[in-house]
């Protein structure tokens, strides 16, 4: 990623630095679930969990009590996201016997109303399971034909107990309507990894090289796992996708060890306000400070990718041509800020002077 600065004013030697305007590319979230999200509205109060399935039970009932309907939420956060210089996103959306297809809908026309300024993939997710829920594998189809663009999975062993068949389903509905593949894997341990080293597998027979994804991924984060290299070598190969999110107390990856793997990596904010975490604003910059807090970043180098892995890296995974295609501080798409560099920006996380699409101040 190559970021600008623009010195806007002279001084001597001996003075301060002068002062710059720093311009990125736009902003990539490679993971947000705007359908759950009360950004904007009531305050939501949540209960202790101690398991997956507790959270998944909390989220489906806040759901289904939520005084707004989807796209009146989902709008509010990606107009904030938009104002803090998101440019493209990928979205989690949940998919359901209880909640049918209106989770899509909502978030396709929340998206079309900012259209020209976000680009919005949608991932048809089976949340609440797709095996174990009855209904919800045909309504994941059925999502396909209604707003959603690619297929989405949800631990194959940990939740619905099959890795074959969630495995076979998922694949199977990718490969018929030629989408990708994002699946949210949160097991950890050694029978994750090889959860991992099969959907890798699976990716090449598919000849879906590049467009499949892994969500989360906790179980690579892991260094004392003897398997951790020979899984991370079978993802590089694959070119399978870590989507991570720099969560609470969620492990996090090792991001020099991805690097030496060849494993691509792109970052995203997950739920937003949400009843899974009362964390979250909707701006990358305070995502890009977060996965440096967390991976202990120090140097600017380590900073800088930080920023790259929510702006450029996300842009490679989604194909978000605004923002692959910045070519510097004249570019059409773009975001500047009021910091003289790329490691200040994460560091200190300034809202955006100006955020500029298509040629036009937004």
């Amino acid at each position: 990623m190559t970021t600008h600065r623009d010195h806007t004013d002279t001084t001597t030697t001996d003075g301060p630095e002068p002062a710059a305007t720093l311009t990125t590319p736009g902003f990539v979230d490679a993971h947000i679930h705007p359908d759950k999200t009360t950004w904007g509205s009531t305050w939501l109060s949540r209960e202790p969990v101690s398991s997956l399935s507790d959270l998944i039970a909390a989220d489906l009932a806040a759901q289904l009590s939520a005084d707004e309907d989807v796209e009146t939420r989902a709008f509010r956060i990606l107009d904030q996201a938009v104002r803090n210089g998101t440019m493209a996103m990928r979205a989690h959306v949940d998919v359901s016997s209880e909640l049918g297809l209106r989770n899509v809908h909502g978030v396709r026309a929340a998206a079309e109303r900012l259209k020209g300024v976000l680009d919005v993939q949608i991932v048809a997710f089976p949340q609440f399971g797709m095996l174990t829920n009855p209904g919800t594998l045909d309504l994941m189809e059925q999502a396909l034909g209604e707003g959603a663009d690619h297929v989405g999975g949800i631990d194959p062993v940990g939740l619905e107990g099959d890795l074959e068949g969630h495995l076979g389903a998922i694949f199977s509905l990718a490969e018929k309507h030629g989408r990708d593949l994002d699946i949210h894997l949160h097991d950890q341990g050694p029978d994750a990894l090889a959860q991992i080293r099969e959907i890798a597998r699976r990716t090449l027979a598919a000849g879906m090289r590049g467009r499949v994804t892994i969500a989360h991924g906790f179980a690579v984060c892991d260094t004392e796992e003897p398997d951790l290299p020979a899984t991370l070598d079978a993802m590089a190969e694959a070119g399978v996708w870590l989507a991570t999110c720099a969560l609470g107390d969620s492990p996090v990856p090792t991001l020099d060890l991805m690097e030496r793997h060849g494993v691509r990596v792109a970052l995203g904010s997950d739920g937003i306000r949400d009843s899974w975490s009362p964390f979250g604003t909707g701006s990358m910059v305070d995502r890009a400070h977060l996965l440096g807090y967390r991976t202990g970043a120090r140097t600017d180098a380590e900073l800088e990718r930080c920023l790259r892995l929510a702006t450029t890296s996300g842009a490679e995974l989604v194909g978000a041509e605004a923002v692959l295609g910045y070519e510097g501080p004249g570019s059409p798409d773009r975001v500047e800020f009021a910091v003289p560099d790329a490691a200040r920006l994460v560091v200190e996380r300034p809202a955006p002077l100006r955020v500029v699409r298509g040629g036009r101040t937004i």
